[in-house]
Protein backbone atom coordinates (compact mmCIF):
# COMPACT_ATOMS: atom_id res chain seq x y z
CA UNK A 1 0.00 0.00 0.00
CA UNK A 2 0.80 3.53 -0.57
CA UNK A 3 1.14 5.46 2.76
CA UNK A 4 0.98 9.22 3.59
CA UNK A 5 1.40 10.73 7.14
CA UNK A 6 2.80 8.24 8.82
CA UNK A 7 6.93 8.67 10.35
CA UNK A 8 8.98 6.55 12.36
CA UNK A 9 9.76 9.02 15.41
CA UNK A 10 12.19 6.73 17.21
CA UNK A 11 13.72 3.78 17.51
CA UNK A 12 15.72 1.40 20.13
CA UNK A 13 17.67 -1.67 20.35
CA UNK A 14 18.85 -3.53 23.51
CA UNK A 15 21.83 -6.05 21.69
CA UNK A 16 23.98 -8.22 24.49
CA UNK A 17 27.69 -9.05 24.49
CA UNK A 18 28.12 -11.00 20.82
CA UNK A 19 30.01 -13.89 21.14
CA UNK A 20 32.74 -14.37 18.23
CA UNK A 21 32.19 -16.94 15.68
CA UNK A 22 35.60 -18.66 16.23
CA UNK A 23 35.45 -18.88 20.13
CA UNK A 24 32.17 -20.92 19.22
CA UNK A 25 33.47 -23.42 17.01
CA UNK A 26 36.36 -23.97 20.09
CA UNK A 27 33.59 -24.33 22.27
CA UNK A 28 32.01 -27.00 20.37
CA UNK A 29 29.03 -24.96 19.60
CA UNK A 30 29.49 -24.86 16.16
CA UNK A 31 31.71 -26.63 13.30
CA UNK A 32 34.13 -24.47 11.12
CA UNK A 33 32.44 -25.20 7.82
CA UNK A 34 29.11 -23.21 8.93
CA UNK A 35 31.61 -20.23 10.03
CA UNK A 36 33.36 -20.12 6.54
CA UNK A 37 29.86 -20.86 4.85
CA UNK A 38 27.84 -18.30 6.77
CA UNK A 39 30.61 -15.37 6.63
CA UNK A 40 29.05 -14.90 10.30
CA UNK A 41 31.33 -13.34 12.30
CA UNK A 42 29.65 -12.87 15.54
CA UNK A 43 26.25 -13.30 17.16
CA UNK A 44 24.54 -11.78 20.01
CA UNK A 45 24.14 -14.00 23.32
CA UNK A 46 21.63 -13.43 26.31
CA UNK A 47 20.61 -14.85 29.18
CA UNK A 48 18.09 -12.85 29.69
CA UNK A 49 14.80 -13.36 28.11
CA UNK A 50 13.51 -11.63 24.72
CA UNK A 51 10.65 -9.78 26.25
CA UNK A 52 12.89 -8.33 28.86
CA UNK A 53 15.06 -7.03 25.96
CA UNK A 54 12.33 -5.79 24.15
CA UNK A 55 11.29 -3.71 26.92
CA UNK A 56 14.75 -1.87 27.24
CA UNK A 57 14.62 -1.27 23.50
CA UNK A 58 11.08 0.00 24.10
CA UNK A 59 12.16 2.41 26.77
CA UNK A 60 15.00 3.70 24.14
CA UNK A 61 12.74 3.76 21.29
CA UNK A 62 9.94 6.11 23.19
CA UNK A 63 12.70 8.43 24.57
CA UNK A 64 13.74 9.46 21.17
CA UNK A 65 10.71 9.71 19.96
CA UNK A 66 9.44 11.73 22.79
CA UNK A 67 6.45 10.04 23.36
CA UNK A 68 4.76 9.60 26.74
CA UNK A 69 2.63 6.85 27.68
CA UNK A 70 -0.41 8.87 26.44
CA UNK A 71 0.81 9.17 23.19
CA UNK A 72 0.68 5.47 22.25
CA UNK A 73 -2.53 4.27 20.95
CA UNK A 74 -1.36 0.62 20.48
CA UNK A 75 1.52 -1.73 21.37
CA UNK A 76 2.84 -4.70 19.57
CA UNK A 77 5.06 -6.87 20.21
CA UNK A 78 6.52 -9.53 17.73
CA UNK A 79 8.70 -12.78 18.53
CA UNK A 80 9.62 -15.85 16.97
CA UNK A 81 10.40 -17.98 19.68
CA UNK A 82 9.53 -19.20 23.27
CA UNK A 83 8.74 -16.02 24.87
CA UNK A 84 9.66 -17.56 28.68
CA UNK A 85 6.13 -18.40 29.76
CA UNK A 86 2.95 -20.51 28.53
CA UNK A 87 -0.04 -19.30 28.00
CA UNK A 88 0.99 -15.67 28.66
CA UNK A 89 0.85 -12.60 26.78
CA UNK A 90 4.12 -11.13 26.33
CA UNK A 91 2.59 -7.62 24.63
CA UNK A 92 1.62 -6.82 27.84
CA UNK A 93 4.54 -7.45 29.79
CA UNK A 94 6.17 -5.15 27.42
CA UNK A 95 3.66 -2.69 27.47
CA UNK A 96 3.86 -2.69 31.52
CA UNK A 97 7.39 -2.18 31.45
CA UNK A 98 7.88 0.69 29.05
CA UNK A 99 4.59 2.28 28.30
CA UNK A 100 2.28 1.42 31.32
CA UNK A 101 -0.98 2.37 29.93
CA UNK A 102 -4.32 0.56 29.50
CA UNK A 103 -4.07 0.46 25.38
CA UNK A 104 -4.40 -2.74 23.26
CA UNK A 105 -1.47 -4.99 23.21
CA UNK A 106 -0.53 -7.78 21.04
CA UNK A 107 1.99 -10.60 20.39
CA UNK A 108 2.28 -10.88 16.26
CA UNK A 109 3.61 -14.18 15.34
CA UNK A 110 5.08 -14.03 11.47
CA UNK A 111 8.07 -15.77 12.53
CA UNK A 112 10.95 -13.70 10.66
CA UNK A 113 8.39 -11.46 8.83
CA UNK A 114 6.89 -10.59 12.50
CA UNK A 115 8.17 -6.80 12.69
CA UNK A 116 7.02 -5.94 9.36
CA UNK A 117 4.09 -7.43 9.57
CA UNK A 118 3.34 -5.31 12.95
CA UNK A 119 4.76 -2.26 10.98
CA UNK A 120 1.95 -2.98 8.45
CA UNK A 121 -0.77 -3.58 10.87
CA UNK A 122 0.52 -0.41 13.09
CA UNK A 123 0.00 1.67 10.00
CA UNK A 124 -3.31 0.35 9.00
CA UNK A 125 -4.67 1.23 12.60
CA UNK A 126 -3.45 4.94 12.39
CA UNK A 127 -4.79 5.07 9.36
CA UNK A 128 -7.90 4.06 10.48
CA UNK A 129 -8.97 6.61 13.10
CA UNK A 130 -7.19 10.44 12.13
CA UNK A 131 -7.09 11.07 15.80
CA UNK A 132 -4.70 7.91 16.70
CA UNK A 133 -1.26 8.91 17.51
CA UNK A 134 1.75 6.49 17.88
CA UNK A 135 1.88 2.98 17.60
CA UNK A 136 5.10 1.04 19.62
CA UNK A 137 6.26 -1.90 18.01
CA UNK A 138 9.10 -4.22 19.45
CA UNK A 139 10.52 -7.73 19.21
CA UNK A 140 12.48 -9.57 21.49
CA UNK A 141 13.83 -13.15 21.59
CA UNK A 142 16.68 -15.48 22.88
CA UNK A 143 17.07 -18.62 21.05
CA UNK A 144 18.63 -21.15 23.45
CA UNK A 145 18.40 -25.06 23.94
CA UNK A 146 17.51 -27.42 24.40
CA UNK A 147 14.18 -26.26 21.70
CA UNK A 148 16.41 -23.91 19.46
CA UNK A 149 20.22 -24.44 18.52
CA UNK A 150 21.66 -21.40 17.11
CA UNK A 151 23.86 -22.60 15.11
CA UNK A 152 22.21 -25.46 13.68
CA UNK A 153 18.31 -25.33 13.65
CA UNK A 154 18.24 -23.41 10.66
CA UNK A 155 21.73 -24.31 8.69
CA UNK A 156 22.64 -21.02 6.69
CA UNK A 157 21.13 -18.99 9.27
CA UNK A 158 22.77 -17.82 12.74
CA UNK A 159 20.57 -16.45 15.47
CA UNK A 160 21.30 -13.83 17.86
CA UNK A 161 19.72 -12.72 20.63
CA UNK A 162 18.15 -9.54 20.95
CA UNK A 163 15.52 -6.51 21.47
CA UNK A 164 13.82 -3.71 19.18
CA UNK A 165 11.39 -1.13 19.32
CA UNK A 166 10.11 1.10 16.77
CA UNK A 167 7.69 4.39 16.82
CA UNK A 168 5.34 4.58 14.17
CA UNK A 169 3.52 8.22 14.34
CA UNK A 170 0.69 10.32 12.57
CA UNK A 171 2.25 13.13 14.33
CA UNK A 172 6.05 12.96 12.38
CA UNK A 173 9.19 11.50 12.79
CA UNK A 174 12.23 11.21 11.26
CA UNK A 175 11.64 9.07 8.33
CA UNK A 176 8.26 9.10 6.69
CA UNK A 177 6.90 5.98 5.66
CA UNK A 178 5.95 6.05 1.77
CA UNK A 179 4.97 2.75 0.86
CA UNK A 180 4.45 -1.31 2.47
CA UNK A 181 3.67 -4.37 0.64
CA UNK A 182 3.68 -7.37 1.67
CA UNK A 183 3.16 -10.93 -0.42
CA UNK A 184 2.57 -14.21 0.76
CA UNK A 185 2.67 -17.89 -0.15
CA UNK A 186 0.80 -19.83 2.10
CA UNK A 187 1.85 -22.96 -0.16
CA UNK A 188 4.76 -23.00 1.74
CA UNK A 189 3.61 -23.21 5.45
CA UNK A 190 5.12 -26.89 5.73
CA UNK A 191 8.29 -25.43 6.01
CA UNK A 192 7.77 -24.83 9.51
CA UNK A 193 6.22 -27.91 10.10
CA UNK A 194 7.46 -31.25 7.36
CA UNK A 195 5.82 -34.05 7.97
CA UNK A 196 5.78 -34.22 11.94
CA UNK A 197 2.67 -34.91 13.39
CA UNK A 198 0.67 -32.44 15.74
CA UNK A 199 2.42 -32.56 19.14
CA UNK A 200 0.00 -31.98 21.94
CA UNK A 201 2.84 -29.66 23.81
CA UNK A 202 6.01 -27.55 22.66
CA UNK A 203 8.93 -29.53 21.56
CA UNK A 204 7.12 -33.17 21.61
CA UNK A 205 7.35 -33.91 17.76
CA UNK A 206 11.42 -33.35 17.97
CA UNK A 207 13.76 -31.21 19.86
CA UNK A 208 15.88 -29.20 19.27
CA UNK A 209 13.69 -27.81 16.25
CA UNK A 210 15.21 -28.88 12.69
CA UNK A 211 13.97 -26.20 9.93
CA UNK A 212 16.86 -28.84 7.81
CA UNK A 213 14.37 -31.87 8.11
CA UNK A 214 11.06 -29.46 7.70
CA UNK A 215 12.44 -28.01 4.85
CA UNK A 216 13.53 -31.48 3.17
CA UNK A 217 10.28 -32.63 3.50
CA UNK A 218 8.61 -29.24 1.64
CA UNK A 219 11.20 -29.71 -1.21
CA UNK A 220 10.60 -33.33 -1.85
CA UNK A 221 6.43 -31.74 -1.86
CA UNK A 222 7.39 -29.35 -4.60
CA UNK A 223 10.55 -30.42 -6.04
CA UNK A 224 14.00 -27.48 -5.13
CA UNK A 225 13.57 -25.59 -8.76
CA UNK A 226 10.38 -24.65 -7.99
CA UNK A 227 10.42 -23.79 -4.30
CA UNK A 228 13.54 -21.73 -5.19
CA UNK A 229 12.07 -20.05 -8.00
CA UNK A 230 8.86 -19.10 -5.13
CA UNK A 231 11.52 -17.78 -3.14
CA UNK A 232 12.96 -15.07 -4.99
CA UNK A 233 9.67 -14.67 -7.50
CA UNK A 234 7.88 -13.89 -4.01
CA UNK A 235 10.95 -11.11 -2.44
CA UNK A 236 11.18 -9.97 -5.90
CA UNK A 237 7.38 -8.98 -6.23
CA UNK A 238 6.72 -7.23 -3.10
CA UNK A 239 10.07 -5.33 -3.37
CA UNK A 240 8.84 -4.09 -6.96
CA UNK A 241 5.56 -3.27 -5.80
CA UNK A 242 6.95 -1.24 -2.92
CA UNK A 243 9.18 0.75 -5.21
CA UNK A 244 6.40 1.24 -7.79
CA UNK A 245 4.14 2.28 -4.81
CA UNK A 246 6.37 5.03 -3.50
CA UNK A 247 7.13 6.70 -6.78
CA UNK A 248 10.81 5.76 -7.23
CA UNK A 249 13.61 2.97 -8.62
CA UNK A 250 15.88 1.30 -7.60
CA UNK A 251 18.84 3.56 -8.49
CA UNK A 252 16.91 6.45 -6.21
CA UNK A 253 17.50 3.83 -2.95
CA UNK A 254 20.36 4.84 -0.79
CA UNK A 255 20.61 2.53 1.79
CA UNK A 256 18.87 -1.20 2.23
CA UNK A 257 17.86 -2.95 5.30
CA UNK A 258 18.51 -6.62 4.72
CA UNK A 259 18.18 -9.72 7.31
CA UNK A 260 21.58 -10.67 9.09
CA UNK A 261 21.24 -14.36 6.98
CA UNK A 262 24.40 -16.55 6.65
CA UNK A 263 26.05 -15.15 3.27
CA UNK A 264 24.87 -17.96 0.57
CA UNK A 265 21.25 -16.69 1.76
CA UNK A 266 21.95 -13.17 1.22
CA UNK A 267 23.22 -13.95 -2.12
CA UNK A 268 20.59 -15.76 -3.19
CA UNK A 269 17.72 -14.14 -2.07
CA UNK A 270 18.80 -10.46 -1.78
CA UNK A 271 21.92 -9.66 -3.55
CA UNK A 272 21.73 -11.09 -6.71
CA UNK A 273 17.72 -11.17 -6.98
CA UNK A 274 17.04 -7.78 -6.50
CA UNK A 275 20.32 -6.51 -7.61
CA UNK A 276 21.29 -4.44 -4.23
CA UNK A 277 25.00 -4.05 -3.39
CA UNK A 278 26.44 -5.49 -0.08
CA UNK A 279 28.10 -2.60 0.33
CA UNK A 280 25.04 -0.41 0.71
CA UNK A 281 23.18 -2.59 3.04
CA UNK A 282 23.71 -3.32 6.85
CA UNK A 283 25.14 -6.74 6.14
CA UNK A 284 28.28 -5.78 7.33
CA UNK A 285 26.99 -4.60 10.69
CA UNK A 286 24.44 -7.71 11.07
CA UNK A 287 27.07 -10.17 10.46
CA UNK A 288 28.41 -9.37 13.76
CA UNK A 289 24.72 -9.53 15.62
CA UNK A 290 22.99 -12.42 14.04
CA UNK A 291 19.61 -13.08 12.77
CA UNK A 292 17.23 -10.98 15.09
CA UNK A 293 14.47 -13.07 14.47
CA UNK A 294 11.48 -10.87 13.63
CA UNK A 295 13.99 -7.67 14.61
CA UNK A 296 16.40 -7.14 12.19
CA UNK A 297 15.14 -4.93 10.07
CA UNK A 298 14.47 -2.71 12.98
CA UNK A 299 17.83 -2.86 14.49
CA UNK A 300 19.25 -2.29 11.31
CA UNK A 301 17.06 0.87 10.52
CA UNK A 302 18.27 1.86 14.17
CA UNK A 303 22.30 1.16 13.56
CA UNK A 304 21.66 3.45 10.32
CA UNK A 305 20.09 6.63 11.82
CA UNK A 306 22.34 6.48 15.18
CA UNK A 307 25.59 6.14 13.15
CA UNK A 308 24.89 9.04 10.31
CA UNK A 309 24.53 6.98 7.72
CA UNK A 310 20.83 8.63 6.81
CA UNK A 311 20.63 12.05 5.69
CA UNK A 312 17.82 14.18 4.89
CA UNK A 313 16.17 13.58 1.69
CA UNK A 314 17.82 10.26 1.22
CA UNK A 315 16.01 6.82 0.96
CA UNK A 316 16.01 3.74 2.91
CA UNK A 317 14.32 0.45 2.05
CA UNK A 318 12.93 -2.47 4.68
CA UNK A 319 13.33 -5.56 3.19
CA UNK A 320 11.82 -9.33 5.21
CA UNK A 321 11.08 -12.72 4.84
CA UNK A 322 9.76 -14.74 7.00
CA UNK A 323 9.63 -19.16 6.57
CA UNK A 324 6.45 -20.59 5.90
CA UNK A 325 5.71 -17.94 4.09
CA UNK A 326 5.68 -13.98 3.39
CA UNK A 327 8.35 -11.30 2.20
CA UNK A 328 7.36 -7.29 3.22
CA UNK A 329 9.34 -4.54 2.19
CA UNK A 330 8.82 -0.78 3.44
CA UNK A 331 10.24 2.17 1.40
CA UNK A 332 11.10 5.30 3.95
CA UNK A 333 12.46 8.59 2.83
CA UNK A 334 14.52 10.88 5.58
CA UNK A 335 12.78 14.06 6.23
CA UNK A 336 15.05 14.97 9.85
CA UNK A 337 17.78 14.06 11.97
CA UNK A 338 17.32 11.06 13.95
CA UNK A 339 19.70 12.53 16.78
CA UNK A 340 17.48 15.01 17.73
CA UNK A 341 17.33 17.62 15.18
CA UNK A 342 13.27 18.97 14.55
CA UNK A 343 11.41 17.03 12.45
CA UNK A 344 7.78 17.67 10.70
CA UNK A 345 5.58 17.06 13.39
CA UNK A 346 1.71 18.01 13.52
CA UNK A 347 -0.33 18.50 16.49
CA UNK A 348 -2.92 15.68 17.67
CA UNK A 349 -6.55 16.99 17.14
CA UNK A 350 -6.67 16.38 20.59
CA UNK A 351 -4.14 18.50 21.21
CA UNK A 352 -1.35 15.92 22.60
Amino acid sequence: MRVDGLYVSGTGVELPVPMAAEAARDAGLCDDWTVRRTRIRSVCVSEEPGPELAVRAARRALAAAGAGPDRIELVLHADTYHQGHDLWAPASYVQRGAVGNACLAVEVRQLSNGGMAALELGAAYLLADPERDSVLITTGDRFCLPGFDRWRTDPGTVCGDGGTALVLSARGGFARLLSLVTVSAPELESMGRGDDPFGDAPLTARAPISIEAHRAHLLREFGAGAVLERLQAGQREAYERALKEAGLAAADIDRFVLPNLGRPKMDFQFFEPLGIDPERTTWPWGSGVGHLGAGDQIAGLDRLASTGALAVGQTCVLISAGASFAWSVAVLQIVGDPAGAPFPHRPSPRGV
